[in-house]
């Protein structure tokens, strides 16, 4: 119960809040011997902290990892590892005014529904500061797949109606929007500075690129490995939809459009997305995500109190113009952990 644990044999499990102390996850199943480090971790952090970039929120928070559990002499000891990060840039004040009214596009209104009460400080447990711990574990998961050579990596394909019009891989870390098009990237800063002087957001598309993933990963039926990995990203917040390889635009290819040719070098085109059946088949793993802009606008919003009276809000406190890029790093958390987990899981079939 409570929907706050994901995974199978690599296992983790989420707590805390926005405005709370503090943040963490639990990591069940990482195999023992890897060497880990907090350091290694941060690097991770760091790409998700926000503060960072035009249109980010002015929120400073370091997200400094601490290991609390689950290592001995730098390895790990395949037991549980708890990890935490302390909130320390805390602002609870513009929340007061509010906390009798349901915000628009937020999880106000639910929460209250589903629990009778709800943590209004920043969204609670329905902030999208709860993804620190899927961060902190994914740099994990990531470097168990890194072992296999297998890579994972997110990358800004559209922002507010710009798009990458070339993708050039060697780019997305050269520019803080992380996309495969600098002069797409010129154009993504541009439309956020618009954006955030008319007190509005801005969605987005996110690529995310698995290379090196061995034939045979993923079940057949319930828990196909495309299922997995859509049920995983549509558990970000803020993603609103997902594709696999040709995605929609299979719905209207003919079937020998569709359908991907194989050779004695192996599949001619990759319109599968590298997963039939539900296997992986060893090409390369291409999803897309739509990521909805933030709910939080500085624009007069109609809505309703807690007595269910309308009324109308201008939402203040510290907010991203849009969840991109920061939520690249989360869907390449939330991509090693499936991954990950459906690597042990055919490692304990081969050793059957």
């Amino acid at each position: 119960m409570g929907g706050n644990s994901f995974g199978n044999l690599f296992r983790i499990t989420t707590w805390g809040e926005s405005h709370g102390k503090a943040l963490g996850v639990v990591i069940d199943g990482c195999p023992s011997g890897m060497e880990l480090s907090e350091e290694e971790i941060q690097k991770e952090m760091d790409r998700r902290r926000p503060g960072q970039g035009p249109g980010a929120s002015p929120r400073k928070e370091r997200d400094r990892i601490e290991i609390l559990s689950g290592l001995f002499k730098g390895k790990t000891t395949g037991t549980p590892i708890s990890l935490l990060v302390r909130n320390e840039d805390v602002d609870s004040s513009p929340y007061e005014e509010w906390k009798e009214v349901f915000r628009p596009g937020h999880a106000d209104f639910t929460y209250q529904a589903k629990y009778r009460i709800r943590d209004y400080r920043g969204g609670g447990r329905a902030s999208a500061r709860e993804t620190a711990g899927r961060v902190a574990a994914g740099a994990i998961a990531k470097k168990i797949l890194s072992q296999e050579k297998i890579n994972i990596l997110a990358y800004t394909q559209e922002l507010g109606g710009i798009r990458a019009d070339r993708v050039n891989l060697g780019e997305v870390e050269r520019n803080f929007f992380r996309c495969p098009d600098p002069q797409a990237a010129l154009a993504m800063e541009k439309r956020i500075e618009e954006v955030k002087l008319e007190g509005d957001t801005l969605g987005g598309i996110v690529g995310i690129l698995v290379q090196g993933c061995p034939p045979g990963l993923g079940e057949p039926v319930f828990d196909k490995l495309e299922a997995d990995l859509a049920r995983a990203l549509m558990s970000i917040g803020a993603i609103r939809g997902v594709e696999i390889g040709a995605g929609f635009r299979a719905a209207r290819m003919l079937g020998s459009e569709c359908n991907d040719p194989l050779g004695p070098d192996g599949f001619e085109k990759n319109d599968s997305g590298g997963i039939l059946g539900g296997i992986s088949n060893g090409e390369d793993i291409l999803l897309r995500v739509a990521v909805k802009p933030i709910p939080s606008i500085r624009l007069e919003q109609r809505t309703i109190d807690s007595s269910m009276r309308p009324t109308r809000l201008k939402m203040k406190g510290r907010h991203d113009v849009s969840a991109i890029p920061r939520i690249n790093s989360v869907c390449e958390a939330m991509a090693a952990i499936v991954l990950v987990d459906h690597l042990l899981r055919q490692k304990a079939i081969e050793r059957q």
